[in-house]
């Protein structure tokens, strides 16, 4: 790589995350009152009946992942990380990551969360740094300095 660069540890990315929820969430919320979502009603007998995944949930989940992918791709982090000072590189050449990297990746969050978020949790005790996810996509996530 060629810049300087220091892996970011679990707490930072943990933060990031964080930010990143709030900015989905947010854009979200008035998407969602615009074009409805949720789909909950109430049976005769006085109980919600949720649909497990609606086509709307779908769609949310397909621009969720677009955006996360894209983000990564094209600024080398999601506006979490960034404003942390935080990127998502390629870890042989510390470039931006390909758009195959990004999809491997973003898969790759579901392993890594599926048994008590072991996968997420393994960066805090990795010497890269790196999740399931990052292993998966040969990506390291760095501070810039």
């Amino acid at each position: 790589m060629s810049h300087k660069y220091e892996y970011a540890g679990f707490w930072i990315r943990f933060g990031a995350a964080i930010l990143d929820t709030i900015i989905i969430i947010v854009a979200l919320i008035p998407l969602t009152m615009l074009f409805g979502g949720g789909d909950t009603s109430v049976s005769s007998d006085g109980f919600s009946s949720f649909q497990f995944m609606s086509t709307f949930d779908w769609i949310w989940q397909i621009l969720t992942a677009v955006f996360y992918i894209f983000c990564w791709i094209k600024f080398a982090g999601t506006p979490g990380k960034r404003l942390l000072r935080l990127k998502v590189l390629d870890e042989k050449t510390g470039e931006h990551v390909s758009v195959g990297q990004g999809i491997i990746r973003y898969i790759g969050y579901f392993p890594a969360t599926l048994v008590l978020f072991i996968g997420l949790i393994w960066v805090a005790f990795d010497p890269k740094k790196q999740g399931w996810h990052d292993k998966m996509a040969k990506t390291v996530v760095v501070k810039e300095l």
